[in-house]
């Protein structure tokens, strides 16, 4: 006997629900949605870097480690921490004063220094024996 209601398929709902893990080959279709940009941008800038593995006779699939990898290594060329008030950024270099100079701006190099100030005599006393002349 036919009932008035249908039955739901428990085979089609099951393929229908979404699937609790990340599967390992992620479809051309879905890639971009994946890394959050756009079909355009994944195809100009992603696509060319990562092994495209074929499905059938027209299906393409990229390992989803593979895309994680290339975002890895754009975020290690292209990104920057949040810079939150009075912090610095993850970048910033902070580097330590020498151990060795005794003052800003003087040489630890005393022969450096010693040759630098005879030179510096040198042109400073022909100038005045070339106007103390005229």
């Amino acid at each position: 006997m036919i009932s008035g209601t249908l039955q739901p398929d428990p085979v089609r709902m099951r393929m229908q629900q979404p699937c609790p893990i990340t599967p390992r080959l992620i479809r051309l279709r879905h890639a971009p949605f994946y890394l959050g940009i756009d079909r355009n941008r994944f195809n100009a800038e992603v696509r060319p870097y990562l092994v495209e593995i074929r499905i059938g006779r027209q299906g393409v699939a990229f390992d989803r480690l593979d895309l994680d990898a290339w975002v890895d290594k754009y975020k290690a060329r292209n990104g920057r921490s949040v810079r939150l008030r009075g912090e610095l950024t993850w970048d910033a270099k902070q580097h330590r004063g020498s151990r060795n100079a005794r003052a800003s701006g003087i040489s630890t190099n005393a022969s450096a220094g010693g040759a630098f100030a005879r030179a510096v005599e040198q042109v400073t006393s022909r100038k005045r024996n070339a106007s103390s002349r005229d």
